[in-house]
Order: structure tokens, then C-alpha cells, then sequence
């Protein structure tokens, strides 16, 4: 799933992680943040249809039994805290397998989200613009995590949930070699009646932006070559000629 592109390297110490991987996605998670640090997805049109449900299933989220307590979040720790159980990797990029979807719903795979104008908005959003290019262009490697601004974050709960102060995706297109990476910061995003395409676009990065701002190294199975232009060309906003719907 990561071979493509490798597994991101972390710059200097690492903080004590694990990675974990599932049916449809790979992560390395944060035992101090209890977040994600990366989650890694390898897109194409036949993950976006099958017999994985979330309402059938009951929205299952749990703790991730494969991660001990007291290094894991759990659901207490989102109960009044106001902020979302935000997918890193989508449910609705998992319906290929109910064992994928209910994957999704492992708290490891969440980062605590401003819920309205964000999580159930503009980055649902961006979430099915990715699912878009990915049946347009049949195959796309994903990035997606928290950042954090600040050596002690803001946290939820008893067992201390870091709360991220923004999150990035990054989409690359392997048969192209092109890259796309947004920045959303962690509040409410205020469309003001424009198409979500169009307010995204102000929240184009580049990719040396999320390294810098997560402490990652991106792309490190690609050439230098192309690992320095990835990490320094701003995209513009990729082109949408075909939806999945119309597939």
C-alpha cells in the first residue's frame, strides 16, 4: 500500500509510535498525541462501492483493540468535548469490504475535528473531490494527518487527546507524478455560497509546508528529483472532467 511512495520517515527524534496496518489504509500512530500521525490510502474507483455500510453497521466506532489503554483514545474522550471523531481515512473510501469499514471507525484513524463547517462540511468535502479524481484518473495515493503548531497542544479527556491545530491531504497521481496537498485549519470554514471547489483552492499548500509543519519526510521512495519538485511546486487545482456517479 505505501511501497510507491514509502513510508514517511520522521525528522530527528521520533516520538514513540506504531504503525498498524489495516484492510484499506496504513498509520503511524502517536502514543503522546493519541492521534495519527499519518494515514496512507491507495485509492481506486472499486474501494468506493461494495457491501461496507456505516449506517448498516451501526457508525461502530471503538477504541483500536489492537493498541493498549493508556496509549490509545477512547470514546470517552470525545463525549462533551465538542469536537468530532474526524476520519483521517474516510469510511466512504471503504466500501469495498464491511471488514475495511468498520476498520475506519478505530479511533486511531481520528483526530478530534471542529464538527460544523469543517469534519461534516468542507472536508467531506474535499474527501469526495478526492474519491472524484480518483475515478477520473483510476489510481491515487493519500496522505492525510494532523499538524500541530505547538509543543503542548490543547487536549480532550482523560486519557489526554492532542487536538490537532489544522490537517493536510495530499493526493499524488503515480502515473502522472503530480501531487496535490491541502491545509485546512481546524475550525469552521465559512463557505459564504461558493462551491467547495472553489473555496479549497485558498487552501492549497505545498508539500514542503506539511513536512515542515509535521515533522515528516514525504515521498522518500521517489527519486531526489522528484521529491524536490513535489515538495516545492504549489498545484493549482486539479481539474474535474468526470464524477464517480457518472463512472
Amino acid at each position: 500500500m505505501v511501497s510507491p511512495i514509502g513510508v514517511p520517515r520522521y525528522k530527528g527524534d521520533p516520538p514513540e509510535h506504531k504503525y498498524l496496518c489495516r484492510l484499506g489504509y496504513v498509520l503511524s500512530h502517536n502514543t503522546d498525541n493519541r492521534t495519527p500521525d499519518w494515514v496512507i490510502e491507495h485509492l481506486t474507483p472499486d474501494r468506493f462501492k461494495g457491501p461496507g455500510n456505516r449506517e448498516a453497521q451501526g457508525n461502530p466506532f471503538a477504541p483500536d483493540p489492537d493498541l493498549k489503554a493508556g496509549e490509545r483514545s477512547e470514546l470517552a474522550d470525545y463525549k462533551g468535548s465538542n469536537y468530532d471523531r474526524g476520519h483521517m481515512a474516510p469510511a466512504a473510501s471503504m466500501k469495498f469490504s464491511e471488514q475495511a469499514t468498520e476498520e475506519s471507525f478505530y479511533l486511531s484513524n481520528m483526530s478530534p475535528q471542529v464538527g460544523k463547517g469543517l469534519n461534516r462540511h468542507i472536508w467531506a468535502d474535499l474527501e469526495g473531490i478526492v474519491r472524484d479524481w480518483t475515478c477520473e484518473r483510476r489510481e491515487l495515493l493519500v496522505i492525510t494527518g494532523p499538524l500541530y503548531d505547538t509543543d503542548e497542544p490543547k487536549t480532550i479527556g482523560k486519557t489526554h487527546v492532542a487536538v490537532p491545530t489544522a490537517f493536510y491531504k495530499i493526493a499524488y497521481d503515480p502515473a502522472q507524478r503530480r501531487a496535490i496537498a491541502f491545509v485546512l485549519p481546524n475550525k469552521a470554514v465559512d463557505k459564504k455560497g461558493k462551491k467547495a471547489w472553489d473555496v479549497l483552492k485558498q487552501y492549497i499548500a505545498t508539500i514542503r509546508e506539511v513536512e515542515e509543519r509535521s515533522g515528516l519526510e514525504l515521498f522518500v521512495a521517489l527519486p531526489g528529483r522528484d521529491q524536490t519538485r513535489l515538495g516545492t511546486l504549489k498545484s493549482v487545482m486539479w481539474p474535474m472532467r468526470q464524477k464517480c456517479s457518472a463512472s
